[in-house]
């Protein structure tokens, strides 16, 4: 390649910063991260050889919090894995990657979760991409087939929990697991899984957002009727506030769908998302959200790291599909700026060797508050993958 060709990257920051006016673009130091990545996961692969057993976030105690195949987290370390394999190129990953991956098989067949995509997508499914192994693909079609089976064809969507006290609950996490439906047909030939992600997900847009569209987090719907009994936040403050990961679950979800569907009704959905997110984080220095932007003690209430990775990674891909990119990608960049400096990245051998610092996983609990969280490690190295590779991934 001519070394003094613009690329497409080069030629969107030049033109984000093309007024007098314009502020300019962060530059975020990938390789960096990437290095303390591989010096955090090396550390942890060896103190906690069993691969068994999946790395999720830290104990009150200040122990690491492992978990067993069956939790929904279970599937992240395994890609984080993945995504060093894909920045270094090398076998060392590959090979650690793989190991994690395969412990993984059994939940193909689990049928009492809705989270199979974030299990098995994110370890099989980022596996295959880089391996094209047919095993790894026989896993993203039996868990795709299982999945399935949770969909309600009067709800017209995929159930997501089964306890009480919800009756059919939706949850704005469970956008995330389509995507994996969507590799299904395309690696099967068979439309039914996309047809299905699809129904899911226009049933999920008549309901999931307010007037002003920030999110609901849980629709409960009647399974006899249909018809939607409440709409609440579980996760957030209060069932009229708004939940940021589940705001940035939104941004995310209907990024994707519109990648797959081209359907302008989910790009709308997106944008109107990753507005009410940008305007609530505009009113934050650092523009790392708190973890309920109607939190009643801001501005000491905790923040939130894995809403603002998962919201980064999905303004970025949504940057591809406007117009005018500037907005959405001018406030991923700020905030994976934010993010890779040392009030939120740890360092090396702190932090449990996870990445980054005060995450907030479920507040109303007091349940992983101020901790590690490895689906924010996640989102984090998915993020710094597409800002890298964004000339590659604007051409797709």
């Amino acid at each position: 390649m001519n070394a003094t060709r613009p690329t497409l990257l080069m030629l969107l920051l030049l033109a984000l910063a093309g007024s007098a006016s314009a502020q300019k673009a962060p530059v975020i130091p990938v390789a960096q991260v990437v290095a303390l990545a591989e010096t955090q996961y090396a550390a942890l692969l060896r103190q906690y050889p069993d691969s068994a057993r999946h790395p999720r976030s830290t104990k009150e105690d200040g122990t690491m919090l492992l978990t067993s195949s069956r939790n929904w987290t279970s599937g992240f370390f395994a890609g984080n894995l993945w995504y060093l394999a894909r920045f270094t190129g090398k076998d060392y990953w590959r090979r650690r990657a793989a190991a994690r991956t395969e412990t993984l098989e059994a939940e193909k067949n689990t049928t009492n979760t809705h989270d199979l995509g974030f299990i098995l997508n994110n370890s099989f499914g980022q596996g295959y991409e880089l391996t094209q192994s047919p095993k790894y693909r026989e896993v993203v079609l039996q868990a795709s087939a299982t999945l399935v089976r949770r969909f309600n064809p009067t709800v017209g969507a995929i159930r997501s929990w089964d306890f009480a006290p919800f009756t059919y609950p939706v949850i704005v996490d469970n956008l995330m697991n389509l995507e994996m439906l969507f590799s299904a047909s395309k690696l099967s030939g068979d439309p039914s899984f996309a047809h299905l992600a699809k129904t899911h997900a226009n049933t999920d847009l008549k309901h999931r957002f307010r007037k002003d569209h920030s999110t609901y987090h849980v629709l409960d719907f009647d399974p006899a009727t249909g018809q939607l009994r409440k709409a609440m936040t579980h996760q957030g403050f209060a069932d009229n506030s708004c939940w940021a990961r589940g705001q940035a679950w939104a941004i995310y979800g209907y990024t994707m769908l519109y990648r797959h569907t081209r359907d302008p009704r989910y790009l709308t959905a997106a944008q109107q998302a990753a507005d009410y997110f940008i305007k609530q984080t505009s009113k934050v220095a650092d523009r790392i959200p708190y973890w309920d932007f109607n939190a009643p003690d801001i501005p000491d209430a905790p923040r939130d790291v894995s809403a603002a990775t998962v919201a980064a990674s999905g303004l970025l891909e949504l940057s591809k599909y406007v117009k005018s990119p500037k907005k959405y990608y001018g406030a991923a960049t700020a905030m994976l700026s934010s993010l890779c400096t040392p009030q939120y990245l740890a360092a090396p051998g702190t932090n449990n060797f996870f990445l980054l610092k005060h995450a907030t996983g479920n507040k109303p609990i007091n349940s992983e508050v101020d901790a590690p969280l490895v689906y924010a490690d996640y989102y984090l190295l998915e993020a710094l993958w597409r800002y890298q590779n964004y000339a590659a991934l604007a051409l797709q």
